[in-house]
């Protein structure tokens, strides 16, 4: 199983890739969308996308409507891990194709609900 974490905090990349490693994850890093999409090319689909949504050059938004474009990525599962919690933009993450919303600070546990939801790891 692979992960793609996508966050312009190296801090947060290295703590999430530690939390998806504990999981069973191999780990895939990029630090904005636009580097997303050259990770996405040259390694193939992953399992799951942790996607940040504040990030310069591509934002985590402009990025999940990119991959759902994509036909080989649309059904991609990914979850949004940010700092972003207005509720109208909750909303337009989810019209938009997010699997799953999680909300920073959190903790391995729900970071570990939420795969479980999406079936990628066993209850």
């Amino acid at each position: 199983m692979r992960a793609l974490i996508v966050d312009d905090s190296r801090a947060m990349r290295t703590m999430l890739g530690r939390m998806m490693a504990e999981f069973g994850f191999e780990i895939l890093q990029a630090g904005h969308g636009k580097e997303a999409l050259a990770v996405l090319e040259a390694n193939g689909r992953p399992d799951v996308m942790l996607l940040d949504w504040n990030m310069p050059e591509m934002n985590g938004f402009e990025l999940l409507v990119t991959v759902r474009g994509d036909a080989r990525w649309s059904d991609l599962p990914i979850i949004m891990v940010t700092t972003e919690t207005e509720m109208a933009q909750v909303a337009k993450a989810i019209e938009h194709g997010v699997n799953e919303y999680v909300m920073k600070p959190f903790t391995k546990d729900v970071l570990l609900s939420k795969l479980e939801l999406l079936g990628l790891v066993a209850a």
